[in-house]
């Protein structure tokens, strides 16, 4: 999901000279407002404003940390039941959903419980399970390494698909008790290319997913008309010295004051929701389309943290025109993948039944790009929203996502589970 750090991010650029290294960009992303007292993410505060914007629409809620294979500790929010059907005895089916790129969990608690895809399909009779990827706001813990580190933020997306989601999915099935195989999963934007990357890569991971729901799907992205991308990327896409500087960093810490600003102004009533509208706008679309209560919970808890390495793969990716592992350079790849260039992600070895869910106006996920990628996957199903305006953030911010993206995937898991 995109920030108002990315306007500050080529703002800094737009002031430097490219003769040699953004030096001053560097300086501005590891201490943007010198004088502020930045907020800590990982405490046990964060976590339980979570669990609690769960727990006060009623729903029973767990926090569960699990440590994948290469050490990172990343946290699961647990709807195990529904309060509403009593239904903890029941079967229920598992469901995990995975966040965005500078985004967490909260971004699905958001709208609340009438629209928030999580909240119905608890309510719907399924176990609904929250990933947080490795480096945000509630997955900042290592069995060795500390976030002050770069060796803690030496990880892109692909990373967090072969690590992070299956350690998740398979958490979650030993976790639920039920004896259950397989999952439904629901990804948005990076939630969808960690599950391109992680089908491809390990197929064996296709035979545990029932349905995949993909929102705003990214892979291949020569066509985005995103124009921070486009401006940015042939700087840092490509292994040179910008991507050297900027690279296994965290990407801009919080900035507490600046978000306590924005919170008060996204207040209902407040004097200033014009300017929050204005940036509904410039992170997710028309202003029209956003469900306007939820922007101050949004921007409170992001952005949530990322690697530089992500953005910088995501660069590689629109640079290239390819769907590929991380070019770390002639050299270190051919250590790593025999080859002078990264493969590409075998897509033709995603088995896996996926839903492709996408949009006119999304900038970060064009149409042509989406076709391209349908082209590849063996078994997918296409999903054209026909409201032209829908754009990128809308899957998860929409006014009507409830009767647009919540309810039709429902039917789809239904009828996955009646037909078993």
């Amino acid at each position: 999901m995109r920030t108002y750090l990315w306007i500050a991010l080529l703002l800094a650029i737009a002031g430097t000279t490219w003769a040699q290294p953004p030096l001053e960009l560097i300086r501005y992303l590891q201490n943007p407002e010198p004088q502020i007292t930045l907020r800590p993410k990982i405490t046990t505060v964060w976590m339980l404003i979570q669990a609690d914007r769960i727990a006060s629409h009623g729903y029973p809620v767990e926090t569960h940390e699990v440590t994948t294979e290469d050490g990172y500790v990343v946290t699961l929010f647990r709807i195990p039941y529904s309060h509403k059907l009593q239904n903890q005895n029941e079967y229920r089916p598992i469901v995990l959903i995975q966040h965005g790129l500078f985004s967490c969990s909260d971004a699905w608690m958001s709208v609340g419980p009438n629209d928030g895809i999580g909240f119905n399909l608890a309510d719907a009779g399924y176990d609904v399970w929250f990933g947080n990827a490795r480096g945000n706001t509630y997955s900042r813990k290592h069995i060795s390494r500390s976030t002050n580190h770069p060796y803690f933020w030496r990880f892109s997306w692909h990373e967090i698909a072969n690590y992070d989601i299956t350690a998740m999915i398979d958490y979650a099935l030993a976790t639920n008790g039920q004896g259950q195989k397989a999952i439904h999963y629901v990804g948005h934007s990076q939630g969808t290319t960690v599950f391109f990357a992680l089908m491809s890569s390990q197929p064996e991971y296709n035979a545990k997913i029932k349905t995949a729901h993909m929102l705003a799907p990214v892979a291949f992205m020569s066509n985005m008309s995103d124009k921070l991308v486009r401006t940015l990327a042939p700087y840092f896409g490509h292994h040179n010295t910008y991507s050297a500087f900027f690279d296994n960093q965290e990407f801009v810490p919080h900035n507490d004051l600046f978000s306590k600003l924005l919170y008060n102004a996204c207040a209902p009533h407040s004097k200033l929701h014009g300017l929050c509208t204005s940036i509904a706008y410039m992170v997710e679309g028309p202003e029209n389309n956003v469900n306007m209560t939820a922007l101050p919970i949004m921007i409170e808890s992001h952005p949530a943290g990322a690697s530089t390495n992500q953005i910088c793969h995501y660069m590689q990716e629109q640079q290239s025109g390819c769907f590929c592992l991380y070019d770390h350079g002639p050299k270190k790849n051919m250590e790593l993948y025999g080859q002078d260039t990264p493969p590409d992600y075998p897509l033709e070895k995603i088995t896996s039944e996926v839903h492709l869910w996408y949009s006119d106006n999304d900038s970060m996920a064009a149409v042509e790009d989406v076709e391209r990628l349908a082209a590849k996957l063996p078994n997918r199903i296409m999903h054209h929203m026909e409201d032209p305006t829908w754009a990128h953030g809308d899957f998860a911010l929409h006014k009507r996502v409830k009767a647009e993206i919540n309810d039709p995937i429902l039917e789809i898991m239904n009828k996955y589970e009646k037909n078993m």
